[in-house]
């Protein structure tokens, strides 16, 4: 039986510990304060043509799903992990781009292309 150690919260500015070095994973949280409300249909294409922007191969999807309480929400599913997208219109418009992929990206191009199809008034990226 695997004995498990009491997990660690780790508290920016604390580097996470790097537990797999040979493994190469890369995320990035991007997030935009926008003038239009979001669709399913814009979600879609974003994911889409997002995949094409980094290089990344598409295995499933995208999808999206619209919780009430929550707004839009889609994902897709990559050969090598995928993106999660989130947008709320109440009670300010906003988005919210989780990636997370083991295949190396420019997360300057990631960041370019998510405030040009937004047309967003302010952007923020921020690798993890």
């Amino acid at each position: 039986m695997l004995e498990v150690t009491s997990p660690q919260l780790i508290v920016p500015p604390t580097e996470l510990p790097d537990l797999a070095p040979d493994i190469h994973r890369q995320r990035m949280v991007i997030e935009g304060l926008i003038d239009q409300v979001v669709d399913e249909h814009q979600i879609v294409a974003y994911l889409s043509q997002l995949s094409e922007v980094l290089g990344m191969s598409r295995l499933a999807g995208p999808f999206t799903n619209r919780p009430e309480q929550y707004g839009w929400a889609g994902w897709i599913h990559w050969e090598t992990s995928g993106a999660h997208f989130y947008a709320w219109e109440q009670p300010i418009r906003f988005f919210s781009v989780d990636i997370y992929t083991c295949k190396p990206f420019d997360p300057h191009d990631a960041v370019a292309f998510t405030a040009a199809y937004f047309s967003a008034d302010e952007i923020i990226g921020r690798e993890l």
